[in-house]
């Protein structure tokens, strides 16, 4: 059953917050991440990716750039810029995105319900983008970012939310840059805390829904302070780490575009009679875009033209949880059977680009850099349950949630 317990947050004055508040570390690029700091002094870019304060020279994953990060986050602790809560609590954390709530609780969880797969996972993570949060959170001494959870929504949890939605002043409200609103309750009286802690005993799995590479870096240095201290009790608090765990039915998944670098040897028409071996492809007439409508569909960019690529019933209505996927499909009969790219995680070549980007993103890539682009149709959460819940593993970057937890809201130290 799910173990989540109250904690002394780190986290931003309320005359910070809506400068501190940033979107999550891997959802930009370096030079993106720069310009963002340079705009603002407070953002937390300056902690979750602290290169942007060192010359560009410099390697994002040379040491000086963890140095740096604690070096920023001592800063902003020293100017009380982030704070210490005094007392441990749970926290109600809701983000109105075009009209639409996401609702969840922000709690720490424990890293032996990763290690024993309580919290389920349902994607593998990148080896270099682990070690790169492996190392922040071992220099900052703190789990710097907010992992999104996800469950099978339980009454009594709902109801307690609800109330202090409705009743309590929230600690606080405020909007971002991109017009999303984020609004925090704090729950410090013992009998809720004792309740929610109850509650969730009784939820037999947790489901990561975005922060793999975060949650498996939370484990990795919660082993390493273990081997350090062979008497750990389970209580220290190295042994947790933080989450906004939302119920299912709050969850918005958008589509995780790819773009890939070049073709394989082939020309643009070999390439297109490839597919077509396989699946109807059709050419969108009037240079128009195709943003696909339905599971099963897929549109491509190429040479400046979108197509429609239709999987068929033959590939989307087999009998796994993981090969009917949409990004499965395309992942063994086009990206590795006629591409090349055998491993995702590592190739190179391909490249992923969220769904909130739209679909000008994957023409300019294709412009700039790229030779092919894909255009996905959503995962649904069912669908990522249903894989987690087979201990199966979906392709890499399967899916997108928005609105994103923002990054700096809360912190958690590990001693």
């Amino acid at each position: 059953m799910a173990i989540i317990k109250p904690f002394r947050a780190i986290r931003p004055a309320k005359n910070y917050v809506d400068m501190v508040a940033e979107l999550p570390y891997d959802v930009m690029n370096r030079e993106e991440a720069k310009q963002m700091g340079e705009r603002n002094k407070y953002s937390f870019i300056h902690i979750d990716r602290a290169e942007i304060d060192l010359d560009d020279t410099v390697d994002e994953h040379d040491e000086a750039v963890y140095l740096k990060a604690r070096e920023n986050l001592d800063k902003f602790r020293e100017k009380n810029i982030l704070i210490k809560e005094k007392k441990e609590c749970i926290y109600i954390y809701r983000e109105v995105m075009d009209g639409r709530a996401q609702i969840g609780l922000v709690a720490c969880v424990s890293v032996d319900d990763s290690i024993n797969g309580v919290i389920k996972i349902h994607e593998y993570t990148k080896p270099d983008k682990e070690l790169d949060r492996t190392n922040h959170i071992k220099y900052c001494n703190a789990n710097t970012g907010t992992i999104l959870l996800t469950y099978k929504n339980r009454e009594k949890v709902d109801e307690l939310v609800n109330f202090y939605v409705k009743n309590e002043v929230p600690i606080y409200d405020f909007m971002s840059d991109d017009g999303v609103f984020h609004t925090v309750w704090r729950i410090d009286r013992e009998n809720d805390l004792k309740e929610l802690v109850d509650e969730f005993d009784k939820i037999p799995y947790l489901y990561i829904a975005d922060g793999h590479h975060r949650s498996a870096s939370a484990v990795n240095v919660a082993k390493e302070k273990r081997k350090e201290n062979p008497n750990y009790t389970g209580d220290e608090e190295f042994n947790y780490y933080i989450a906004m765990i939302a119920p299912q039915d709050n969850l918005k998944v958008l589509d995780y575009n790819r773009v890939v670098k070049d073709l394989n040897g082939n020309t643009n028409q070999e390439f297109l009679d490839k597919i077509a071996q396989k699946f109807k492809v059709e050419k969108i007439k009037g240079n128009k875009q195709y943003k696909p409508e339905k599971k099963g569909d897929v549109g491509m960019f190429l040479d400046g033209d979108w197509y429609k690529i239709e999987f068929g019933d033959k590939y989307t209505k087999v009998s796994d949880e993981v090969k009917s996927l949409d990004i499965s499909i395309l992942q063994d009969n086009i990206l590795d059977d006629i591409l090349g790219i055998k491993d995702p995680r590592r190739d190179k070549r391909i490249d992923f680009v969220g769904g909130i980007r739209g679909l000008e993103e994957l023409e300019r890539r294709v412009k700039d850099d790229m030779a092919v682009a894909f255009a996905m149709y959503p995962t649904y959460i069912d669908e990522l349950i249903a894989v987690a819940d087979a201990n199966k593993i979906m392709p890499a970057k399967s899916t997108w949630f928005e609105p994103k937890v923002r990054c700096g809201l809360f912190l958690h130290e590990l001693d």
